[in-house]
Order: structure tokens, then sequence, then C-alpha cells
């Protein structure tokens, strides 16, 4: 049977209280770790110093050795001076394998006694009990007095200790470490805590000043400590400059739902206004003719404004990863839009110029680049006088195209250049309908040049001592590797 209950379900997902388990945790960590460093230190000390005691132990039985005196010049033990712990064992033999003496409790090494030997030193197990002993060869002189300076005579000597009492001395040492480890851990467990507690306070303000922003109130002041940390400055900068974003778009909104409104309900006040005066009173049919045709080109214009608040949508949507970048031929689109504007541009007596290369494959799609061209070019036009010159030139890079219009009117008030690409601007705060347009058209050519990946600015410094200066518009749009294939058009 399978649970769908997962482990990381039970994790806490606060970061205060993971990174408390992850201290307390290394610590713990460091806790068992010195435990088994102490254990192997300790172990290390106590028995060199009971190999130290065996060694001494067994010097004082050799001193122990003496001449028996007797015709066949043996030596013997004398055990009435050595006084050992009743529980250790040793045994002394000479060079012919013979005992001169042993403890009361030396029984041999039983046959099947597990053993294990290292170096000079055996361990064994007797009786449940474990020893340490020692085995050494050596000699000493004896009756050095006599003439001669005496025998040197050759022993061998086995020395053991039980090692229980090593045992607790390093199990006892290894417990105070482990102890204090751990009462270190139930003392600084705490403290970690209120400490990383007030740690976070700055990213707990932090959040909480975060929380009171609003679409009313865009007011973000973010705490000095927050500022002054390093890990938590780059987030508060983020933050800062999206809400200043988030507050420029909201407040982008508001002005085009404002205009939108305030374009429509003009248009459609005007239709309903010239419909009244017509049912006012009987008219002859060439004034119903007349109001018609007032009502019918409100009615386009009306239209003209949706159209190009959905081109405007449109453009500013945000485009799929998987689609495929459009493209177009940025030369084809100028020449054709040029000559489309050819009798606009002599029925004001304005020559247009053009320096284009063969082709220019752009990131954008014929569609927008012809929308593109158009908007400039009858921008252009309109703000040029007559016997003037819209020079049009098209330069490519190693992966942008520049394309650059210049015309010779009487270019942008300086205080009106800031918000020409704003939408339904027309630097003309009455919006008199003689002006003309709808005031998107600039915004959509900033939309259509941004979704590609590009850019577009306008340059102009009108001075009325120098007429003509003009203005130049320079749109920077990415180069592309082919043209793709238009797209049929939707059917209505």
């Amino acid at each position: 049977m399978k649970f769908p209950i997962r482990f990381a379900a039970f994790m806490p997902r606060s970061i205060a209280v993971r990174l408390i388990g992850a201290v307390l945790a290394v610590e713990l960590l460091s806790a068992v770790l010195v435990s088994f460093i102490s254990f192997g230190f300790e172990r290390h000390i106590h028995f060199h110093s009971f190999d130290v005691l065996l060694h001494g132990r067994v010097d004082s039985i050799l001193g122990a050795v003496q001449d028996a005196d007797d015709p066949q010049d043996n030596v013997m033990l004398v055990q009435a001076d050595l006084h050992f712990p009743p529980d250790d064992i040793y045994v002394v033999y000479d060079a012919n394998g013979r005992i001169l003496g042993r403890s009361n409790n030396w029984q041999g090494i039983p046959p099947n006694t597990p053993a294990t030997m290292h170096g000079n030193y055996l361990s064994l197990s007797v009786n449940g009990r474990d020893y340490r002993l020692l085995r050494f060869h050596g000699s000493r002189t004896i009756d050095v007095a006599e003439p001669g300076g005496g025998k040197l005579r050759e022993f061998t000597i086995f020395y053991g200790a039980p090692t229980a009492r090593v045992w607790e001395a390093v199990h006892g040492s290894v417990e105070f470490y482990a102890a204090g480890s751990l009462l270190m851990l139930l003392v600084t467990g705490p403290l970690i805590a209120w400490l990383l507690h007030r740690g976070l306070l700055p990213l707990r303000q932090l959040a909480a000043l975060a929380a009171l922003v609003s679409v009313d109130s865009w007011q973000f002041s973010p705490p000095a400590s927050a500022r002054s940390t390093p890990e938590l400055a780059p987030l508060t900068k983020a933050i800062e400059n999206v809400l200043k974003r988030l507050e420029i778009s909201f407040q982008q909104q508001r002005v085009f739902v404002s205009d939108a409104a305030h374009e429509l309900k003009t248009a459609v006040a005007v239709i309903k206004s010239t419909l009244q005066l017509l049912g006012m009173k009987h008219r002859t049919p060439q004034e119903y003719q007349a109001g018609l045709d007032r009502c019918l080109a409100d009615s386009l214009r009306l239209e003209e404004i949706v159209a190009k608040m959905l081109t405007l949508a449109r453009e500013e949507s945000v485009a799929s990863v998987s689609a495929p970048q459009p493209s177009g031929d940025l030369a084809a689109s100028l020449r054709q839009t040029v000559a489309q504007l050819e009798t606009v541009a002599d029925l004001h007596g304005i020559q247009m110029k053009i320096a284009a290369p063969g082709v220019c494959p752009v990131l954008v799609a014929a569609e927008d680049c012809s929308l593109l061209l158009s908007n400039l070019l009858l921008n252009a036009l309109q703000h040029s006088g007559p016997t003037t010159v819209v020079a049009v030139r098209v330069t490519l890079d190693a992966e942008t195209a520049e394309l650059q219009i210049q015309d010779q009117g009487d270019g942008i008030a300086p205080e009106a250049l800031p918000h020409i690409f704003d939408r339904f601007y027309r630097g003309d705060p009455a919006r008199a309908r003689s002006t003309g347009g709808t005031g998107l058209g600039l915004a959509i050519c900033k939309a259509i040049a941004e979704r590609a990946g590009g850019s577009i600015a306008i340059a102009s410094q009108p001075n009325p001592d120098l007429p003509n200066q003009g203005t130049t518009v320079t749109v920077r749009l990415p180069l592309a590797a082919e043209i793709a294939a238009p797209e049929p058009s939707p059917s209505a």
C-alpha cells in the first residue's frame, strides 16, 4: 500500500526554524564528533599511562631477582620485596625456561584463550576479565660486587593487569565531554533562537511595510536596518523598483482609461447632438444628408479610436515564449509606405528622400513595419511646411537596423517632448478636433519597437531664429536572420 504522505510535508517551512534546526544539528554533530575524538584521545592517554605502569612493575620484578647462593649458581625471585595489587598476574622465566617466581593467581595462559598480540603486549580474557600483559625480554647483571663484575643473566617476564579500571577512566572522561557538549547545546539552543529572531527583525519589518502598499497608497519607506543589511539591501532595492514601476503602470492605466473615456465620450456626444438637432424639427433632405454625413464622419473617427486602442493593446501584450518570432523586410515596407503617402506629400508640396538598402530583415512582422512607418511618416508630413524635405534613412550594423526620419517642421516644444509617447497626448490641451489624429500613433510606434526588443527616440530643438530645424525620429530594431512568410489575415 502506498501512502500519499510525503516526508517534506512535515519539514518546517519557516526560515527561522530551518536555520535554528540547522545550527542545532551542526552543534549536535560537533558534540558527537568531540565525543569520538575524546574517546580516542583519552584511550591513548590512559593506556599509555597503563603501559608505563606495567613497565615500572616489570622493572621492580627485575630488581627483585638475586643470586640464590647455591652451588649451581642459580638465581631466584625475592617476592617479599614485591607489593603488587592482588588482581595483577606475573611470572618470571630464566634463560632456560625455568620459572623463578610467579604471582599466586597465575595459572598460566589456558590453551584456547582468545588473545590479541600487539608488539610486546598481549590482550586476553581470563575468567571473563580482560587483561593486558607485557612480555619483557631483558638481562641483568647479578652480584656486581663479585670479582669479575658479576654475571649477565637473561630473563623473560610476563606481567599483566586488568583493564577494567582503565576503561572506567576512559568512559568517565568521554561522559564528561559528552555531558559538557550536551549542556552547551541546551544553553546555546535558546540563545541561538533569540539571536536569530533578532537578526531576522529587519526582514519582518520590511515585509510589514511592504504589506501596507496598495493601489491607493504607494508610499513605501523601507527601514534603515534593511538598507544597511548586505543580504536585504538588494531585496529592498528590488521592491522599491518594482513598486515604482507598478505605480507608474497604474497611473498610466488610469490616465489611459480617463483619456479613452474622454475621447469616446466626445465622439458619442457629437453624434448624439447631431441626431438630436436633426430630430428637433422637420429638415430638408439636404439638411438630413448633411447631418448624416457628420454622424458618419464622427462614427468613422470613433471607429478609428477603437481600432487604434485595440492595436495598442495587441502591441503591448506579452508575446508567448514558444511562439516564433515574426520578421519582415523594413526596406520593402518603407518603399511601399512611401508610395502610399506620395499623394499626401505632393498635396502639401513636400519632397520625400529615401536612402535604404535593398533588403533589411528585422524582427518585426511586415504588418507592424508598415504601421510603424505610416504613423511616423504621416506625422512628419503633417508637421512639415510646403517646399520642405522629409529625409528617411535606413542603416545597418552587425545586429541592428537604424531607421531615421527627419523633417523640417517647427519642431516640438521642450515641455512637450517628455510626453510625446504618452497615449492620447497631442500637445493640444484643448484637444481641438481640428488638430486631427487620436494621440495614439506614437504610443503604438513605441509599443512595436519595444515589443521587438528595440527602441525609439525623438530629438527636437525648435529655434525661432532658425526655422525648419524640424524633428528627428530614430528607431533601432534587431536584425533577423531571415524573413518569415507573412501570416494569413484572419477572416472577419
